[in-house]
């Protein structure tokens, strides 16, 4: 057998999504003399979470005050609004408005008011009428708060400059390096051995299994849903701003809602249904037997035995696989909506949530792990695309703390 030939490199960070080419990037406007190589699976950037999102860059009003999700929301919205326009890459600044079907919601949308609040966050209480004035379509029970700062983006055009000054900035990133193990600091992949001072693991659906071979995730597992949007097929539907409810803040999830891509085409969903393996995209792609086989054991037991309502979760989520429940769902939000113009899926994502095993639940928060040899970021679920930039910089901190 022919020995394959070893690179070594001052920092290495497994995942080229949006996480790891910031975290990439932070750490050699800190380390400049530094050699930083980031691993990618794919032979493109932003085959999964990076390129498959909504594009929403949310504001930050969803999360307590004391979570970490709070505290990189509204800076990072402002810190990549700030990086499309100096790029001059797509944006649309089209606001949200949050609707209250019943009176049933009102609790909750104090309490997005509150939080918005309590975060900094630019948060308008409205009236029906005023919510009309923004959208004359929308549906809404007495009041509305609106977010003039949500906007979107295209993920790919954004993950894409992103690469480009990557490179431009003097790291070294390779496309179509797999890991496959570790031998301490040396990592073993399908195109040769890499040796790293330092390792970053931001590899999204797979975080939890590459920390497990660093002695991190004991207590966690990924636990992949998958989200699906229905695009309107007609170019005459029209909104101006997004249309989300309020949503049930027990669960990470924010219900079905109106969504405006950012050349202003409307999508609702989107679904989270629990997906049997964790590529599970379309059909049988990416099929792996022995992922099934662990990820429907788990979900089995949370059938049985959960800290959450999983087997409700689960039942309200497959439902939405229909079109015309989930056009059902977004008629509450919106009038005159005709479930057969929604007709087309869009390109399906898989959201890596983190499930703690031990309390069999689901993490609402950011989840890092690490020493002096590793940093392994195991929850990035949304809104880690808008969070990416000042969580980098976070994560950079920790990495920093842990070498000094």
């Amino acid at each position: 057998m022919t020995q394959k030939s070893q690179k070594n490199a001052d920092f290495i960070v497994i995942g080229g999504g949006i996480v790891g080419l910031s975290i990439a990037r932070d750490l050699k406007r800190r380390y400049r003399d530094c050699h930083v190589l980031v691993l990618e699976k794919e032979e493109h950037i932003g085959e999964h979470a990076s390129g498959r999102n909504s594009g929403v860059l949310h504001a930050g009003f969803y999360y307590t005050k004391d979570s970490l999700k709070a505290k990189f929301t509204r800076e990072g919205n402002r810190l990549l609004t700030d990086y499309c326009v100096e790029h001059k890459l797509p944006l649309n600044r089209c606001g949200k408005l949050v609707v209250v079907r019943d009176e049933r919601d009102m609790v909750g949308l104090r309490e997005l008011l509150q939080r918005g609040q309590q975060n900094g966050i630019a948060l308008e209480l409205i009236t029906a009428k005023e919510a009309k004035e923004i959208e004359p379509r929308v549906k809404t029970w007495e009041q509305a708060l609106f977010s003039p700062s949500t906007a979107t983006v295209s993920p790919k055009h954004v993950v894409d400059q992103m690469l480009r000054d990557a490179c431009d900035e003097g790291i070294e990133v390779l496309l179509g390096v797999k890991y496959l193990s570790n031998q301490g600091q040396v990592i073993h992949t399908n195109r040769g051995n890499y040796e790293a001072g330092y390792i970053v693991n931001a590899a999204g659906l797979y975080a939890d299994l590459i920390a497990r071979n660093f002695s991190f995730s004991q207590n966690y597992t990924i636990l992949p849903f998958k989200g699906l949007y229905l695009y309107a097929s007609n170019p005459q539907e029209k909104l101006r701003t997004h249309i989300y409810p309020v949503p049930d803040l027990r669960n990470p999830f924010l219900g079905v809602h109106f969504t405006l891509t950012v050349d202003g085409v409307v999508k609702i969903g989107p679904t989270a249904i629990p997906a049997f393996w964790r590529e599970h995209y379309r059909g049988l792609s990416r099929f792996n037997f022995s992922e099934m086989l662990k990820i429907m054991t788990r979900e089995f037991g949370l059938l049985v035995k959960a800290g959450f309502d999983f087997r409700q979760l689960a039942i309200e989520e497959m439902r939405k696989y229909r079109r015309v429940v989930l056009a059902k769902r977004a008629a509450e939000l919106v009038s005159a909506v005709d479930p057969s113009n929604y007709k087309t899926w869009g390109k399906p994502g898989i959201r890596a949530q983190l499930l703690n095993i031990k309390a069999r639940k689901l993490e609402m928060d950011f989840i890092l792990e690490g020493d002096k040899q590793s940093m392994h970021v195991l929850n990035a679920v949304s809104p880690a695309f808008t969070c990416a930039l000042p969580f980098a910089q976070y994560v950079v901190d920790l990495i920093q703390a842990k070498l000094n």
